[in-house]
């Protein structure tokens, strides 16, 4: 009969941290190598440039979804004055004082 493996131990909590730091590194390093291999065209360099983007949106969508409108007028916010000023730190501020209206408001 073998002995039960639990992660409950303090190695097994090392051991799950050093796993979770090697895969990390391996995905980065692979996507260095990988992209080093590859000749970017045109098709692939515009789905790169539009990656971050739908990340974020992919992020935040459900989480406003969930928040209702105070959050969605929050978003609308931070993406007009981004757009107007290219400041993240100006469009952060702006969202956070739309949800803030908007809660105060009773929205």
């Amino acid at each position: 009969m073998m002995p039960e493996f639990t992660l409950a131990t303090p190695y097994g909590t090392l051991l799950a941290l050093v796993a979770m730091a090697g895969v990390t590194y391996l995905c980065r390093a692979s996507g260095v190598i990988f992209m080093n291999r590859i000749t970017i065209g045109p098709r692939l360099a515009r789905a790169l440039r539009a990656l971050p983007g739908s990340i974020v949106i992919a992020t935040i969508l459900p989480i406003a979804a969930q928040a209702g409108s105070p959050a969605f007028i929050g978003i609308g916010a931070a993406i007009a004055v981004m757009i107007a000023t290219r400041m993240e730190i100006a469009a952060i501020a702006a969202g956070l004082v739309g949800i803030a209206l908007a809660r105060a408001l009773g929205l």
